[in-house]
Order: structure tokens, then sequence, then C-alpha cells
């Protein structure tokens, strides 16, 4: 009886240690998990960066006191056509963006389309932005946004209209709305350097009709008026 208690302390004493060698190895940290878990938390990191600044939408700063009075009947009025138009915005936005380093580019066809492109980790990504045209009661233009190209990527049209309006340099006169999806060609306060303005009278892009009005400050309108009656007084 004694022999056989003598040959089971010995098996136990070696289950027992077999079982502590078990529970250490369990509790063995696995540096190739580590690593894993490690890149996965930096792709995290990444996607909700580039989620966030997609998305944000700054605020437009514009000041409506800089808007044109625009009264009285306009000094010319011309029709013009889309390679006409074309070949102006073309002319604009290349004095415009010297120096930007990131550039797009607009113009018409059967719709307005927008061309430009954005990073996503380090890597270009270019889309391309129909809008239809509107003219509106103040002579303003609204483009509202109707589709979308984009490779493969499935990002929605106003997260394209949040990095326009973040990252472009854009003219003042010109506001984007990404919640309603359009941009707005505030031509009350696009001037020319001669001090005249314009007015769009009818965009029509299918027939390749385009019309817009050409105006005096309301000053100079003013200032007309004033000489004319001082010369018809005198007389």
């Amino acid at each position: 009886m004694a022999e056989e208690t003598e040959k089971q302390q010995p098996e136990k004493k070696r289950k027992r240690n077999k079982q502590l060698k078990n529970d250490s190895t369990g509790k063995k940290i696995n540096p190739w998990k580590i690593a894993f878990l490690a890149i996965i938390g930096v792709l995290a990191g990444i996607v909700l960066f580039i989620g966030i600044r997609v998305t944000q939408v700054r605020e437009p700063d514009f000041d409506s006191s800089k808007a044109v009075q625009r009264s009285g009947n306009p000094v010319l009025t011309i029709q013009s056509n889309k390679q006409q138009i074309n070949e102006l915005i073309d002319f604009y936005l290349e004095d415009f963006q010297k120096g930007s380093e990131v550039t797009y580019d607009f113009y018409l066809e059967n719709e307005a389309m927008l061309t430009g492109s954005f990073k996503i980790l380090g890597h270009p990504i270019q889309f391309n932005l129909y809008f239809d045209p509107y003219v509106m009661d103040d002579g303003n233009v609204q483009l509202k946004a109707k589709s979308l190209s984009i490779g493969t990527l499935g990002l929605p049209i106003r997260d394209i209209l949040a990095s326009v309006q973040r990252d472009y340099k854009l003219p003042e006169w010109v506001e984007v709305m990404p919640e309603e999806k359009y941009i707005l060609l505030r031509l009350d306060k696009f001037q020319m350097q001669n001090g005249l303005f314009i007015r769009a009278d009818k965009i029509n892009l299918i027939d390749d009709d385009i019309r817009v009005s050409i105006y005096l400050p309301e000053e100079a309108t003013s200032n007309s008026s004033e000489t004319t009656e001082t010369s018809s007084s005198e007389n």
C-alpha cells in the first residue's frame, strides 16, 4: 500500500508540472497578433481621419453687403454659346489659380461639369461632378448637382462638395452649399475691372443658347441721370 502511494505521488507531480507548463504557454504573448492589431488600429485611425476631413463642412463667410445693386436697363445684351463661354472660363481660371496647389476645371457641355481631384492615402482621386444650371430671378445662377463620377468609390455628392468648399481656391462670388447639393454663382458680386457687371438672362445648354446682360453700377447710372438733368436745365 505504501509503495502504491509513493508511485502515485510522482505521477501527480508530473501532471501538476505539465498543467503549469500549459498555463504558462497559454499566457505567452504572440508578437504577430500584437502587430496585426496595431496595423488594424492604424488603418482605422486613417479611415476615421479621412471621413472627418471629407465630411467636415466649412460655413461660407461671404459678406452680402458686397453685392452690387443692379437697376435700370442693361447697356448691352450678349447672346453667346458654350464654346465662347468655355474659353472665357478657361482664361479666368488659369489666371485665378496661379500658384495654387489644388486646381480644377469647369466647363459647359450638355450639362455643366466640375473636374477636380482629392487625395486618399496620398493617392489623387479624380472626380467629375455634373450640374444642371438654372437662372434665378435675381440674375444669379444656381448649379444643381445631379450626378457624380468618381471611379469605383461610392462617396455622396455632398461630401465632394464639402471637399471643394474646404480645399479649393474659389472666387468670393462662388458659394458652395454641400447639404443642399448646389453651387451658387453670385453674379451680383462679380464686378469687372471697369466697373461693369453681368446678369444671366438665359442658359439653354442643349440648344447652345446663353444670354447675359451687361449693366452699369447703380452709382454710374445715378451720376449719368444727374448730368442729363443738369444739361437739360441749362438749355
